[in-house]
């Protein structure tokens, strides 16, 4: 059961919901900016009509007083910044400060500002109020405070979801631990007791049998306690630990399929690890390689070394993982069997990640060919 498929579908639609929140500021923004423009642009025809009929009408060569019309005109475009030529290509006015380089202003306003206006009597630049080139860059000054916020909320939210999860699994783990105790305790007295009354040497020799599967429960056990809290570290060979790991497996698998394990034996291959928690790592990734085949198949193990690490490469020739599914394996719950919890992969990405300092991922996988997991251990020789 995948229990991230629903999750999947929510996050989706809240994307496209909140994508429809971000994108509404920024059309209705647009569309204000430009009826705003279009009311600048009539502000500026109005200009020069009243610049033409001032013109026109007034005795300017007599020496006539235009000064409340001049005053009037200038009212009009007092939040603009504007240069008018006239059609001798002279500049007959500006509003802006008498020391400013008109040449440069008029540069700017080609450049930048919008269309100039254009009649028989005057040319016009001129450029939008201030006001409204803040208009057209708050939707995206308000788009990036709303994108940071989200991150910065995903990103507490994400980390307080894990911590949940994580004492979730670490109290489930610890509580099995605990429960399994009770029962084994309880097997193991009773085999005592068993092999004391039994003589017949085949008896004992299931007494003995079953005593290894208690063993192997009590190490179960003992690996669920350990999650959760900080295991011993012991500097051990890997070869021989890989190997009896993969033994454990093959005599438990069918005869079908090939098992083999490669180094070079003229190198050591020395790590800090927990024997327990490690071996429980390497036996998920082998029994889900299992599961994966048909009772035909491959498994190899391939151990090498680079300056500071150790590498190992577990490959099968199972029904391989889709490229999708690939960093969910890892997700505490995600399991494609109909029975399991969905835990293996996940406590073993925090056994190697949390507690041995190393890496732990699917280096390359194919549907229908195969899969190669593969893990990174710090070495000390």
């Amino acid at each position: 059961m995948n229990l991230y498929s629903k999750s999947g579908r929510w996050k989706t639609v809240l994307i496209i919901v909140g994508l429809f929140f971000v994108l509404m500021p920024l059309f209705y923004s647009n569309y204000l900016g430009i009826k705003l423009s279009e009311l600048e642009h009539k502000k500026i025809e109005l200009f020069e009509k009243t610049l033409v009929e001032i013109t026109n009408t007034s005795n300017l060569e007599a020496g006539e007083d235009v000064s409340y019309e001049l005053e009037m005109l200038y009212s009009i475009i007092e939040d603009l910044q504007l240069l008018v030529i006239n059609r001798n290509q002279n500049i007959d006015l500006y509003n802006f400060p008498t020391n400013t380089d008109t040449l440069k202003v008029l540069n700017y306003l080609r450049a930048d500002g919008p269309a100039p206006l254009i009649s028989d009597d005057y040319t016009i630049y001129y450029s939008y109020p201030f006001t409204l080139t803040l208009l057209r860059y708050f939707p995206l000054v308000q788009f990036f405070l709303l994108m940071l916020y989200a991150a910065i909320g995903y990103g507490v939210f994400n980390a307080s979801r894990r911590e949940e999860q994580n004492r979730v699994w670490v109290g489930m783990a610890k509580e099995t631990a605990h429960q399994l105790g009770t029962p084994i305790s309880g097997m193991i007295g009773w085999l005592e007791a068993l092999d004391v009354h039994l003589k017949d040497e085949e008896s004992k020799n299931i007494v003995a049998e079953m005593g290894k599967d208690i063993d192997k429960l009590q190490l179960v056990a003992d690996r669920f306690s350990k999650i959760g809290s900080t295991p011993e570290l012991v500097g051990i060979d890997l070869p021989p630990l890989l190997r009896e790991c993969m033994e454990y497996i093959q005599a438990r698998a069918s005869k079908n399929i090939q098992f083999s394990l490669t180094y070079d034996r003229n190198e050591q291959f020395q790590a800090a690890v927990n024997a327990n928690l490690f071996s429980w790592v390497l036996e998920n990734i082998l029994r889900n390689a299992l599961d994966a085949m048909d009772q035909y198949g491959k498994i190899d193990i391939h151990l090498s070394k680079e300056a500071k690490n150790l590498n190992i490469e577990i490959s099968d020739t199972g029904k391989g993982i889709a490229p999708s599914k690939r960093k969910e394996i890892f997700k505490p719950g995600y399991t494609t069997k109909k029975r399991g919890w969905g835990l293996g992969l996940s406590l073993s990405r925090r056994i190697i990640e949390n507690y041995h300092k190393g890496k732990i991922y699917v280096k390359a996988s194919e549907p229908g060919k195969g899969t190669i997991f593969f893990i990174q251990l710090p070495r000390i020789s």
